[in-house]
């Protein structure tokens, strides 16, 4: 049974960090693309990043030198790691997988999470 179960989201005054992590389960983690999607209520899915069976990263364009994606196989763990938060990066945070390479949507996941909610205000 495919699991991606998200955990360390929470609340976060602007110019802050937090780093979400999400363990995987029932797949084989290192073969697969692991990705980061958000969610804001009325609003669809948005690609965030995604980090490649071969370590290499894409970030969407109003979080790239603030969030970094990071991936630990041994442990079947994906993390987000996100600096310099802004009020509108509140969301819920989702991981998913694809096979392939990131594509920079969200139309090539094949599983995810539920997520974790992440909220950025003073």
């Amino acid at each position: 049974q495919v699991q991606l179960v998200e955990s360390g989201g929470g609340l976060v005054q602007p110019g802050g960090s937090l780093r979400v992590s999400c363990v995987a389960s029932g797949f084989p983690f290192s073969d697969y693309t692991m990705a980061w999607a958000r969610q804001v209520p009325g609003k669809g899915l948005e690609w965030v990043s995604g980090i490649n069976t071969d370590g290499t990263t894409a970030y969407k364009d109003s979080v790239k030198g603030r969030f970094t994606i990071s991936r630990d196989n041994a442990k079947n763990t994906v993390y987000l790691h996100m600096n310099t938060l802004k009020p509108e990066d509140t969301a819920v945070y989702l991981c998913a997988a694809q096979i392939g390479d990131a594509t920079g949507t969200t139309q090539s996941f094949h599983y995810w999470g539920q997520g974790t909610q992440v909220t950025v205000s003073s």
